[in-house]
């Protein structure tokens, strides 16, 4: 994809949304359930859309809600719903919707104390502290479109693990949802707004407090105060923004949150790569204003709007790789961490092969599994997986005793840990990751999107390893063809071309029009373009031997 010509550069009028209108046609927009974009559809992070194009609406947040009422009750579910939201601006009135729905069910929900705004990673470390301690098993909700432009929302459910909904449990609640949605709400239960906030099945917590109080058993926060460094933090005018001061109170570190503004429109972002107010802390575009200011921090971190993903920006190399950044993390914690030998390193099949390398090195169980944190989530609740990484900037880890921190990803214990690096070895990040690429190879890695309607999606999603009919890529012999992740053998949704120094996998956008391509060459960038070149021919293959 092209780089947008305003990429980098401040917003203009003409980028930012009309929140006025947005917020309307949430309310006042109807899906039609039998035009398949403007049904519930669950994709690895939750339910996404735009109220302007019918696919995120009253509609949806109500029959979403209702099923996820009915699912907790057929579950056994007797715990609260821990409910949380983000900064996005339909993410407002989706969480009076979904209060509405949840106490006309005789749902218990804990909110934010003042009704704030409430991280990912917190209402999972909610979950998991709560059924540790109680038989009645709670679950929650997060109303989120992660890193997506302004004008969407998005709603994702997290069962009593803590973590991503396994994909039966999408599935069942998506399809309730699309049924709910064909006879027009008929059968979902609501309550007036001012009366079920007056509900005595709805209880408020202080979340922050309580998230910052736990954040000692899996960060060394102690050593990061003692070594006196300075810490550059732009939320990105998200969901945690009010956390970092009351976390720098609390132990003693020096925290500079550069930015403090919370917009729905989200204004103040530099415009991504495609010229869209996008929020990804991934992206050297949209976290440009973080980078021009890298020189006055010892490390500076960025966060998506529900603080699941995470960026780490250095004075010695400027905003990390996210693949660069997973192997730093985990070389780290499993040097510097007293946990069992046998606990496993998770990486998503999109990952960097430098983590391969990385658990040989240290003879540590590698466990490759399909993109999606859910993944991950059974081996980090019982503690089997000491790490579970994605390549686009999510990941979570262990607490420092070896129990269950989170199932779910952790920005903040992600950015932490970068402070927690330079304090403990006097090597920032990106020094660390320049001494694991002299010793394991240094990668070139590339991402790559091109359009592709729902038919050509559907072909990549369901390709066979017998479909490939190249048996070289890029001048080396293809050593794998996988369509399903050696991690666990569940299918990857696409597929996965493996050489000796090199690979690439593709497979289709969730939430948007497109198919992604990955790939990864331990010879030299000229290598990683002929493999991005020879992968889009086959898949390119591909659709031509389906008729499309």
């Amino acid at each position: 994809m092209t780089v947008h010509q305003h990429a980098g550069k401040p917003a203009r009028p003409e980028d930012r949304i009309n929140i006025a209108r947005l917020i309307s046609d949430y309310f006042l927009k109807i899906p039609d359930v039998n035009i398949p974009e403007q049904q519930v559809s669950f994709g690895t992070s939750g339910h996404r859309g735009s109220a302007a194009k019918l696919s995120f609406n009253e509609a949806h947040i109500q029959a979403i809600c209702q099923a996820v009422a009915e699912y907790r009750q057929q579950a056994g579910y007797q715990g609260p719903l821990f409910l949380g939201k983000d900064t996005h601006a339909l993410s407002e009135p989706a969480f009076a919707s979904a209060i509405s729905v949840l106490i006309a069910n005789q749902v218990p929900v804990v909110i934010q104390a003042d009704e704030g705004f409430t991280p990912t990673p917190v209402i999972s470390r909610l979950i998991i502290s709560h059924n540790r301690a109680n038989q009645a098993q709670a679950d929650g909700l997060i109303i989120t479109p992660s890193h997506n432009p302004p004008g969407d929302g998005g709603i994702k459910y997290n069962p009593p693990h803590g973590g991503p909904a396994e994909g039966e449990v999408t599935k069942h609640i998506q399809q309730r949802a699309n049924e709910l949605l064909s006879n027009q709400l008929a059968d979902v239960r609501t309550l007036d707004y001012a009366e079920a906030l007056q509900s005595s099945l709805l209880s408020k917590q202080d979340f922050i407090d309580f998230y910052v109080g736990e954040l000692e058993q899996v960060i060394d926060m102690a050593a990061i105060a003692k070594s006196g460094l300075t810490l550059g933090v732009d939320p990105l005018g998200g969901s945690g923004i009010h956390y970092w001061p009351v976390i720098a109170k609390k132990y003693g570190i020096n925290i500079d949150v550069v930015n403090q503004v919370v917009d729905a429109s989200f204004a103040f972002m530099p415009l991504d790569k495609d010229g869209k107010i996008r929020m990804d802390c991934s992206s050297p575009y949209a976290m440009a204003g973080l980078i021009d200011m890298k020189d006055k921090f010892d490390v500076a971190v960025g966060n998506d709007p529900d603080f699941d993903r995470h960026g780490i920006v250095t004075k010695t190399g400027g905003l990390m790789n996210p693949n660069h950044y997973l192997a730093v993390a985990i070389h780290y914690l499993l040097t510097h961490r007293q946990w069992p030998k046998d606990c496993k390193i998770g990486k998503t099949l999109v990952s960097s092969s430098l983590i391969d390398r990385l658990a040989a090195h240290l003879a540590r169980p590698l466990a490759e599994v399909p993109v999606g944190f859910k993944w991950f989530v059974d081996g980090l609740h019982d503690s089997s997986y000491a790490f579970g990484g994605e390549e686009s900037a999510g990941a979570a880890f262990i607490a420092r005793d070896g129990s269950c921190w989170t199932t779910d990803k952790d920005g903040f214990i992600m950015t932490l840990l970068a402070a927690e690096i330079l304090a403990v070895t006097g090597k920032d990040p990106y020094q660390y990751y320049l001494e694991l690429a002299q010793q394991l190879g240094e990668p070139c890695y590339g991402r790559v999107e091109a359009v592709a309607n729902m038919a050509q999606k559907q072909v990549l999603t369901s390709l066979s390893a017998d479909d490939i009919r190249a048996d070289m890529l890029a001048g080396e012999k293809i050593q794998q063809v996988l369509t399903h992740a050696p991690g666990n053998q569940a299918a990857i949704g696409g597929l996965k071309v493996v050489t000796e120094n090199g690979w690439f996998a593709a497979r289709p956008s969730g939430t948007e029009e497109i198919y992604k391509i990955y790939a990864e060459s331990f010879v030299d960038q000229q290598h990683l373009q002929a493999i991005i070149k020879e992968a889009q021919q086959i898949v390119s293959q591909a659709f031509s031997q389906a008729g499309l």
